[in-house]
């Protein structure tokens, strides 16, 4: 037999259900975009949770007459704001997604959020770049949490940057903190302190 006829009489091969195979669309690519999509959407909650709480907390402090935290307060509700706005942007979010909240974290409070116990009406900007480092800190160690878990490839690369993020952000306010005078003793004693009305 020569080559020739052995080649004719071989199989032939079977390449179209292979091709159409490849045609056929990923279930488990549109499962990791939506675990992805998911995962970012709680980043925004977060980030926006974070910057209105912040905002509260000037508030307060306007009321108890204390400008210049509360204008520190404003500016870290600002910088939240802009941390969400990004996260909008990398997505291609036009407009924010309807259902970010509520989301359960796991303590009462999200992790960048600041505790309304953490005030006092004569706190200064230290203390309140003290609450500002805490939320950094919880946020880096939240995300960095979510490496550890097997998840998407995607959702595990931003998580990986996220932590990244906010581990230089407490860097940022750690440098802001040695920038500002550090309390005195006793510096929540108020030889006049404001009259309540029931």
């Amino acid at each position: 037999m020569t080559a020739k006829r052995a080649k004719a009489g071989r199989a032939p091969v079977r390449a179209a259900p292979r091709a159409a195979a490849a045609k056929r669309p990923r279930p488990q690519a549109s499962s990791r975009r939506s675990e992805l999509t998911d995962f970012m959407k709680k980043a925004y909650a977060m980030e926006l949770e974070a910057s209105a709480r912040y905002a509260e907390f000037a508030d307060e402090m306007e009321v108890a007459n204390n400008r210049e935290v509360a204008e520190l307060f404003r500016k870290l509700a600002g910088i939240e704001r802009l941390h969400a706005d990004k996260i909008l942007e990398q997505m291609g979010w036009k407009q924010p997604p309807a259902d970010v909240e509520p989301f359960r974290w796991e303590g009462l409070e999200g992790p960048e959020t600041g505790e309304h116990g953490d005030l006092h009406y004569l706190m200064q900007p230290y203390h309140a770049l003290q609450i500002a480092l805490r939320n950094e800190q919880r946020a880096a160690a939240y995300f960095a949490s979510i490496t550890r878990h097997n998840v998407a490839r995607a959702v595990l690369d931003a998580a990986n940057e996220m932590a990244q993020e906010e581990r230089e952000h407490v860097e940022l306010v750690k440098a802001w903190i040695a920038r500002v005078p550090k309390p005195e003793k006793h510096w929540d004693v108020d030889l006049d302190p404001p009259n309540v009305n029931d």
